[in-house]
């Protein structure tokens, strides 16, 4: 019985992660039984052992993308920029190993192609991640070690944006990760608290 469970387990976790990469690759439109079945291998039959309707695989995809954000939070007791350092790292990475979750997330054709309370929950995953980033900013500015010339909720886009421009980027390994680095110090950089002699003053026209 507990081969057979972890065999099923593991057959749903080959055949949702096929899932997104069809609907990263093809669009949600291309998700049927036959091209799922063609990317695993399987047959049509075969699939429905595991997952009875197209509904119920659906629901097991928005759970696996729910799993993946959730494990590129950093554990609490770190100081705001780290957190965010982690947290850029671990997102922008396992978004961009699967890109299925980024299109699921950001395409509003392919919300609306879910069951409801799909859509629903992947939005959730949005607004968790705005609140953590926010919340990371908003600490970082008490503490003076994150920059506080620009409001909390306009950094915010910003870091959402280089983690998706990140997950985008071709991953040619080692030359990625240079990359991906160089992308986040920079980041860091211009998150940091200011010197005040640095930060620009109006001037007064003569």
């Amino acid at each position: 019985m507990g081969r057979l469970r972890r065999t099923t387990e593991i057959r749903q976790a080959e055949l949702t992660d096929a899932a997104l990469h069809i609907i990263a690759t093809q669009g949600i439109g291309a998700l049927t039984t036959r091209n799922l079945a063609a990317q695993v291998g399987l047959s049509t039959g075969a699939i429905f052992k595991h997952f009875t309707t197209l509904d119920a695989l659906l629901d097991a995809v928005v759970a696996r993308v729910e799993a993946v954000l959730e494990a590129t939070y950093p554990p609490a007791g770190t100081g705001p920029v780290e957190r965010l350092e982690r947290f850029i790292e671990a997102r922008s990475t396992a978004v961009g190993n699967q890109l299925g979750i980024l299109r699921l997330v950001l395409s509003e054709q392919f919300l609306l192609a879910l069951p409801s309370h799909g859509a629903a929950r992947l939005a959730e995953c949005v607004r968790k991640t705005r609140a953590f980033l926010l919340a990371c900013v908003e600490e970082g500015q008490a503490s003076r070690s994150l920059r506080r010339d620009i409001p909390a909720t306009a950094l915010v886009p910003i870091i959402m944006g280089t983690v998706q421009m990140l997950a985008l980027a071709s991953p040619s390994a080692r030359q990625h990760d240079l990359e991906a680095s160089a992308v986040i110090r920079a980041l860091l950089a211009l998150l940091r608290e200011q010197p005040s002699s640095s930060i620009p003053t109006a001037r007064s026209s003569p």
